[in-house]
């Protein structure tokens, strides 16, 4: 049986409903002193939570039965998910509640509370227990799950029109992938539009479920060790798992040194502060040797501690 892929008119509606909330984030060109890198970038970094998970979080909670979601919303995250809760739930006037890992950056955990939300850390083994097991079953709280959410994954589609939009003869599409949810909603919109557009997922060299789960043909636990806390994922569910087989046409691995690089490039020549999992996708994009052009890369977020973004821009051999 096919996986049940997000439509289009399901995504398109979700992009209207979330016109008064996203920013149209621009297309621009990746510096290059040489004179033209032949890559666009996508940088959601602009969004009101500076990351793309507006996008489904809000399409999510707003899609949520009003009773369920006046006693207030929950998720598991690294942060910006937090984040997107948080503002969603505000927006609604109800509570909003984050498992975290004890190991998230201080800035995205200070940003959750800001925000008005409440974060509980835990060890990072216990976050993903809690996952696995649908411990949120038995909360008061409405769950909303990072990946797998339906409703979630139609919202971040709305990613995909916007570059279909801007760039209507795009070829390739280079997204960063922790769970799925983002390329899960992306990619089902690329692939209703022009199913040509290459779709390349880009993980960490340190945390690559969706390559192993892929290359072994079922979904699969890896160890997980990366700077890019935003995918830091060690598992494909199997709810994704399928969905992903269908629209994710490559998986290309990334280094910690190519991604310390390009978030110092990114930061000194295009003036963006990234995170680690926003520059997967530049950097990948930038090593390609068979790189079919026009190619975006999503920006996907710029929560990034200030004392590993001074070390990275200080550091003069990257």
């Amino acid at each position: 049986m096919s996986p049940d892929l997000p439509s289009l008119e399901q995504i398109r509606a979700a992009a209207r409903g979330l016109e008064s909330v996203v920013v149209r984030t621009p297309i621009v060109p990746l510096h290059d002193y040489a004179g033209g890198s032949g890559i666009l970038l996508k940088p959601e970094i602009h969004q009101p939570v500076t990351s793309f998970k507006i996008r489904g979080v809000f399409h999510a909670v707003a899609s949520l039965d009003p009773m369920a979601r006046s006693h207030g919303v929950s998720t598991v995250s690294a942060g910006n998910t937090a984040q997107a809760l948080a503002w969603a739930a505000r927006h609604f006037g109800v509570p909003a509640r984050a498992l975290m890992p004890e190991t998230a950056p201080s800035v995205k955990i200070d940003a959750f509370r800001a925000y008005g939300g409440e974060p509980v850390l835990v060890p990072v083994d216990e976050l993903f227990r809690y996952l696995k097991q649908h411990a949120w079953e038995n909360e008061p709280w409405a769950f909303v799950h990072p990946w797998t959410n339906r409703d979630l994954m139609v919202g971040h589609g709305s990613l995909g029109l916007e570059v279909v939009e801007q760039v209507p003869d795009v070829r390739t599409v280079w997204i960063p992938v922790g769970g799925g949810g983002l390329i899960g909603g992306v990619g089902s919109a690329l692939k209703a539009i022009d199913p040509r557009i290459r779709v390349v997922a880009v993980e960490p060299e340190g945390c690559p479920a969706l390559h192993e789960s892929l290359r072994r043909g079922r979904p699969v636990t890896v160890s997980c060790r990366t700077m890019c806390d935003g995918v830091a994922v060690p598992y494909i569910t199997d709810e994704v798992f399928p969905l992903l087989q269908l629209i994710v046409d490559d998986v290309v691995l990334v280094s910690e040194l190519d991604v310390r690089r390009t978030i110092r490039r990114l930061a000194l020549e295009n003036k963006m502060i990234v995170e680690g999992a926003a520059a997967l996708s530049v950097a990948a994009a930038s090593a390609a040797t068979d790189r079919e052009d026009p190619s975006v890369a999503l920006v996907t977020g710029g929560s990034i501690d200030t004392a590993t973004l001074a070390e990275i821009l200080t550091d003069s051999s990257l």
